[in-house]
């Protein structure tokens, strides 16, 4: 697992997710434009109570809250699949 991976994980706990995933689908972007820089691309899957009634846009906020500051330094770009255990 990468470090950055690790490091969404991390973050991602504060949402005390009763599932997650985190795939690093940086591979796939080799040689685009927004790579150049370093930063990678990721997919997340996270099913935690804290979204439950959120609508999508609630969600994907507060999966940036918790990212915070790995939003500018080791993410470009982040596809998020954030559900309410009540949606799984």
């Amino acid at each position: 697992m990468s470090d950055r991976v690790a490091m969404i994980r991390e973050r991602l706990a504060v949402l005390a997710p009763l599932e997650l995933d985190v795939e690093d689908e940086s591979h796939r972007h080799v040689g685009h434009a927004g790579a150049r820089d370093g930063r990678g691309h990721f997919r997340v899957r996270i099913v935690s109570a804290a979204f439950a009634g959120l609508l999508p846009l609630a969600r994907h906020r507060a999966v940036y809250a918790a990212l915070g500051e790995l939003m500018q330094s080791d993410i470009h770009a982040l596809s998020i699949d954030a559900l309410a255990p009540s949606q799984t």
